[in-house]
């Protein structure tokens, strides 16, 4: 039995067994349990958030409680968390994935991230300049390739900087 007929199978069994809630709405009083993590440390949890805003690979999107489970991948730029006391956390990250659990769970999992007020305005802007610099200039196709990534994450950085 192939893999695919296998997991339809079981799910179709399962369905017969568990009651699935409705979706609806979500109400003011939900809550997302936010973990943003990096591949050697968590930098944020909380219990207490009302919305996640990410740069998602399909377009930006707002993450409320009660979203519909999901992985969306996650390209460089803002993350945006808002506490139930109104207060807003901002980081940068530089890709990866955004997990929507069942029950109010969201993890987004990156390779970097940082608050965004450790980044300096100039420094960024002086370090897009140098990267666009290499990918136009005489280097190897490596170097001009390895820079271009760099080029497109400083831009990213340098949008959310001025958002």
């Amino acid at each position: 039995m192939s893999s695919l007929r296998l997991l339809t199978s079981a799910a179709r069994r399962a369905s017969t067994r568990v009651a699935l809630g409705r979706r609806g709405y979500a109400e003011v009083t939900d809550k997302l349990k936010l973990s943003l993590v990096l591949p050697h440390e968590s930098i944020y949890t909380s219990t207490d958030v009302t919305q996640v805003n990410l740069c998602a690979e399909s377009g930006d999107m707002g993450i409320l409680a009660n979203h519909v489970p999901s992985i969306e991948p996650v390209r460089p730029g803002l993350v945006e968390v808002i506490e139930s006391n109104g207060a807003t956390k901002k980081f940068f990250v530089s890709g990866g994935f955004a997990t929507v659990h069942p029950n109010n769970r969201l993890t987004i999992n990156v390779v970097e991230a940082a608050p965004l007020d450790h980044f300096s305005p100039e420094a960024v802007r002086t370090n897009l300049q140098e990267a666009l610099r290499v990918a136009s200039g005489n280097g190897t196709e490596a170097e001009k390739t390895e820079a271009r990534i760099e080029a497109d994450v400083y831009e990213a950085l340098q949008h959310a900087l001025t958002k």
